[in-house]
């Protein structure tokens, strides 16, 4: 076969390192702005972003030339460099690991309502047991111990 033909999609989540509640409204807009235009770069698409002040959501279509964890090193690597460089930030950093789950052409509307209705979501759960619901539903096994490290 001449071409390669691929849809990648995946949902990515991660948060801030211990959790600091550092993504705030100050600077939401433009940090997630600027993941996009760090997937852009990478000729993948954004379809959707969003969370809360201790963790992102992210709903990425990518090429296959690039791996998930490739991506993610570009996405945190260049977003807490820019966090960082913000007149009177607070030091930023992102946890060391990350949740990167596959999605289906067909289930994109609810992954995509799913990351727009974060503040509403997290009124009833907290981050922790939505990653453990996350991994639970993608049959991924986990240890506890390292759960959000």
């Amino acid at each position: 076969m001449g071409n390669t033909y691929s849809s990648l999609l995946v949902h990515l989540v991660f948060s801030t390192k211990d959790r600091a509640p550092l993504v705030t409204a100050d600077n939401r807009d433009r940090l997630y702005e600027y993941m996009g235009g760090i997937i852009r770069h990478e000729r993948g698409s954004l379809l959707e972003i969003g969370g809360m002040p201790d963790h992102v959501h992210l709903l990425v279509r990518h090429k296959t030339s690039l791996s998930v964890a490739d991506l993610l090193r570009l996405i945190k690597g260049g977003s807490s460099y820019w966090m960082n460089q913000l007149p009177g930030s607070s030091p930023f950093g992102w946890q060391n690991g990350y949740g990167a789950f596959s999605v289906s052409e067909s289930r994109i509307a609810a992954v995509r309502k799913y990351i727009r209705t974060q503040e509403e979501h997290h009124t009833r759960r907290t981050f922790r047991d939505e990653l453990i619901t996350l991994l639970r539903k993608h049959h991924i096994d986990y240890d506890e111990k390292y759960l959000l490290d």
